[in-house]
């Protein structure tokens, strides 16, 4: 598909972002942009977090059908904002971009503005993996705004919708999409995709949107072992069924399945199953290393390279959970980082996983360099993450004690202590990642031409197509 002047001039105009904004800045140029542009523009309060803070909708252009996008499902994953803030601003001035797309655009730049403020420490950088992993913040999976969509599947019943999550179920069932992209990204790696029905005829020119600014794709392991690949990078879009039927089938004989989960469905599922939306993701990493695309031949069969991370992720796992257990009696209920740890160190066993390359033939053989360096090296940089938060939940606490002038000398020693504890092995981990990994910075202008490339390529081709994924 030949790509039209006014999407190749937008594609080179895009500005060398520095850094990423906070949602204060993000909220005031929504604002100023309704402002600015009050004929094609407009802006609404399509719901509000549990903080009680605004969700802000803009409303651009009145094309024939309705294109919705949100900007932090995960409030650790802003490249979708940025994305959005060059992305409105062309669309609320430039007649020929809105006409050649043909769309009402619902937009979201911060969904999650609840968790995005909890990562603003790293916003502004420096973005290396000490920075981000001791600034990081990921809600409980029962707290996160697009894993809590209501589903009834099997023995899976979950019907306790968050604020923003019953905002967004609203929005969509008003303007049905067609067209939905999720703005995610991963934190390292390379580029990958997800969607809700294979388009087999646009991959080269994805993966070409990903060459052109020199990006690796991630050809290490999938993001989970149920992913169904459409291409190399490039799968099938995930809800919860999938991860059920996985667990239905690799689980110990006489697991309660319905039981190990405390989470919903996702937008995608919802938006499919009710209206035949088609949902794209483009996962981008900050950092990369070129290992992650490195196909030849390792040192160790890949199933040993499975049973290795799973190895290291239960001892990690043991550690956060040990640590946790020195001060969390002073934890409050809604501490967020300690339902994060909580939710990440036990809602999920291995046990599947293990059974599954046991007994997969594909397991059997050598791993790849990607495969090996994502088992390896990769898993435990998402770990540092949790290290991170391990100290942030203490010092949760201990900001709470100050800003109340709260006096408990055993409380307070006891936050210390751990903290201290989670501080000297967040630096461990990350000085051993710092030099084992060679990893190199994405620029931000790089990430967001390949995630705004791959939206106009698929947003295009859905309405030229008028393809529906419940048929």
């Amino acid at each position: 598909m030949a790509m039209s002047k006014v999407f190749q001039q937008l594609l080179e105009n895009i500005p060398d972002y520095k850094e990423f904004l906070t949602v204060e800045e993000l909220d005031a140029s929504s604002r100023a942009l309704a402002e600015k542009y009050p004929d094609v523009v407009s802006i609404f309060e399509m719901g509000r977090t549990k903080d009680d803070y605004p969700i802000l909708c803009l409303k651009i252009g009145s094309g024939s059908k309705n294109a919705l996008m949100f900007g932090c499902p995960h409030p650790n994953e802003p490249i979708g904002t940025m994305m959005l803030e060059y992305f409105t601003e062309n669309l609320a001035s430039n007649k020929a971009l809105r006409d050649e797309l043909d769309y009402t655009w619902y937009i979201v730049k911060a969904w999650d503005a609840d968790g995005l403020r909890l990562n603003e420490k790293w916003l502004k950088g420096p973005y290396t993996i000490y920075n981000y992993s001791r600034n990081f913040f990921r809600p409980a999976g029962h707290r996160q705004v697009d894993w809590t969509f209501p589903v009834d599947y099997k023995d899976l019943h979950f019907h306790n919708s968050i604020p923003e999550t019953k905002a967004m179920m609203a929005l969509i069932d008003q303007i049905r999409p067609a067209f939905i992209y999720s703005l995610h990204n991963a934190g390292f790696g390379g580029v990958y995709w997800y969607m809700s029905k294979a388009l087999p005829s646009l991959y080269d020119e994805m993966y070409a949107a990903a060459n052109k600014v020199q990006v690796p794709l991630n050809l290490g392991e999938p993001e989970a072992p149920y992913c169904v690949a459409y291409a190399p990078a490039i799968y099938q879009a995930l809800g919860i069924e999938q991860e059920y039927d996985y667990m239905e089938k690799y689980a110990p004989a006489g697991t309660d399945i319905g039981a190990r989960f405390n989470v919903g469905n996702c937008s995608e599922s919802y938006a499919r199953t009710k209206y035949g939306s088609f949902t794209l993701l483009t996962e981008l990493p900050y950092f990369f290393d070129k290992r992650i695309m490195d196909q030849s031949q390792g040192t160790m069969k890949r199933k040993d390279a499975v049973l290795k991370s799973l190895d290291m992720d239960e001892a990690s796992n043991k550690y956060l959970v040990d640590t946790m257990k020195l001060s969390n009696q002073y934890f409050q209920p809604l501490n967020p980082f300690r339902l994060a740890l909580e939710a990440f160190t036990s809602e999920r066993s291995n046990d599947a996983t293990r059974q599954m390359v046991n007994t997969n033939p594909e397991f059997d053989k050598t791993a790849t360099v990607a495969e090996e360096f994502d088992n390896l090296l990769m898993s435990r940089f998402y770990k540092a993450l949790s290290y991170g938060m391990l100290i942030r939940a203490n010092e949760y606490e201990l900001d709470a004690m100050a800003k109340a002038g709260e006096t408990d000398p055993d409380k307070e020693a006891a936050l210390k202590n751990a903290r201290d504890i989670a501080i000297v092995h967040h630096k461990e981990l990350t000085d051993e990642l710092e030099r084992e990994i060679q990893y190199e910075v994405v620029p931000i202008r790089k990430l967001v031409s390949i995630q705004l490339e791959c939206g106009l390529l698929v947003g295009k081709y859905l309405h030229d197509h008028d393809i529906k994924t419940n048929e």
